[in-house]
C-alpha cells in the first residue's frame, strides 16, 4: 500500500509539473490554436509550438530567460515576462491580414507540365546542418510572362550511413531520423524575401524513408508563379514522434569554458546537400532569433562563416514542380 502512494504521489507531482510548463497559444479572435508559433527567448535561444499550439517552458530547462517573445505568421508579436507566463497566450491578428481573401482559381487551359530538378549531393560535407534559427530561402526567377502554377517543391535531402566506413555504399543501412519542417513561400522585394504569398501553414515530416529527396505537394496552395519571380524556403521544427508529433526537445547545448557557459544551437538530421553547379546566388538565409530576424544572401563578404562559402557552394538545390499554361 505504501509502494502504491508513493507511486501515485509520483505520478501527481509530474503530472502537475507538465501542467503548469505547458502553455498555448491562442488566436484572440477565433480562440483556435496558433500551430507552429515561434517562442524566441533573445540572444539566439527559442522553441517552437507544436500543431496544437502548445510548448514547454520551464525556468529548470532555460534558467536564465526572462522574457519570451511570440511570432507567427499573420499575427501581431507579443512579448511576455518569464514569471508571468499563463497557461494561454492570446496572439492578435494583423490588421493588413484581416481582408485576406483566399479564392481558388480553376484554370481551364492546356498546360505542360514542367519540373527543374534538385540538385543531390551524397557527400556529407558539402551539406547544411539545420538549426532551428536558421531560415533557408531559395529563389526562383521567372524566366517568361506564361501564367505558371507552382505543384510541388523538391527538397534535396542527405542520408547519413549508421557505419561512417560503409558510407559511400548506397546499400549502407541509414541513420534513422524523423523531423519536422516548414514551409514558406515570399514574393521577391528587390532580389530579397519580401511579403509572404500563403499565410497558412505548411509543413511535412521528413525520415530516412523517403531517400534523398522530398517531393513536397502544394497544388492545393494555388500559388501562382509572380511576375518577379519568388522565394521558397526551409526552416526546421524540431524532431518528432513516430506519429509526426513534434517534441519538446532543448534546442541548444551548452558548453562550459574558461570564459563561462556558451550556448550552441543543436544541428537537427537529415543533412542538405548545397551545389556549386548554380551561377548566381540564390540562397538566403536568417537567424530567426538573432541579428534582427534579417535575410542574408549567402555569400562570401557578408558575414557568414561557413565552411560550404569556401568551397564556393553557394545555394541549396532546391527543385520544383509547375503547370505552364498555353496562351488562349
Amino acid at each position: 500500500m505504501l509502494q502504491l502512494n508513493k507511486y501515485l504521489l509520483l505520478v501527481f507531482i509530474c503530472f502537475t509539473a507538465n501542467s503548469f510548463a505547458q502553455t498555448k497559444v491562442v488566436s484572440s479572435e477565433t480562440k483556435y490554436p496558433v500551430s507552429y508559433a515561434t517562442i524566441s527567448f533573445g540572444n539566439g535561444q527559442g522553441i517552437f509550438a507544436d500543431d496544437e499550439g502548445d510548448f514547454i517552458f520551464t525556468k529548470k530547462l532555460y534558467p536564465d530567460v526572462d522574457s519570451l517573445f511570440i511570432s507567427a505568421l499573420g499575427f501581431k508579436d507579443k512579448a511576455i515576462a518569464a514569471i508571468d507566463l499563463t497557461k494561454s497566450i492570446f496572439l492578435e491578428t494583423e490588421t493588413n491580414t484581416l481582408d485576406e481573401v483566399v479564392i481558388k482559381t480553376t484554370i481551364n487551359r492546356k498546360f505542360k507540365k514542367e519540373t527543374l530538378k534538385p540538385y543531390l549531393d551524397n557527400d556529407y560535407y558539402k551539406c547544411w546542418l539545420p538549426t532551428i534559427e536558421s531560415e533557408i530561402a531559395v529563389f526562383f526567377p521567372n524566366e517568361d510572362d506564361k501564367l505558371k502554377k507552382i505543384t510541388s517543391v523538391i527538397f534535396p535531402i542527405t542520408l547519413e550511413s549508421r557505419d561512417w566506413k560503409k558510407r559511400k555504399r548506397s546499400n549502407a543501412n541509414k541513420r534513422p531520423f524523423s523531423t519536422l519542417f516548414k514551409v514558406k513561400f515570399y514574393a521577391s522585394d528587390n532580389g530579397v524575401p519580401g511579403e509572404p504569398l500563403v499565410y497558412s501553414n505548411i509543413v511535412f515530416r521528413a525520415t530516412e524513408k523517403n531517400g534523398d529527396e522530398f517531393k513536397l505537394d502544394v497544388s492545393e496552395h494555388d500559388i501562382i508563379f509572380p511576375e518577379n519571380g519568388f522565394f521558397v524556403s526551409l526552416q526546421v521544427l524540431g524532431y518528432t514522434d513516430a506519429n509526426g508529433k513534434l517534441l519538446p526537445n532543448k534546442k541548444y547545448k551548452e558548453i562550459k569554458g574558461k570564459s563561462g557557459t556558451v550556448k550552441i544551437p543543436t544541428n537537427f538530421r537529415p543533412l542538405l546537400p548545397f551545389t556549386n553547379e548554380i551561377n548566381d546566388y540564390r540562397t538566403y538565409i536568417k537567424r530567426v532569433f538573432i541579428n534582427g530576424n534579417n535575410w542574408v544572401q549567402f555569400k562570401k563578404g557578408n558575414g557568414i562563416e561557413s565552411s560550404l562559402l569556401r568551397s564556393n557552394l553557394n545555394n541549396y538545390g532546391v527543385g520544383i514542380s509547375f503547370n505552364s499554361y498555353k496562351d488562349e
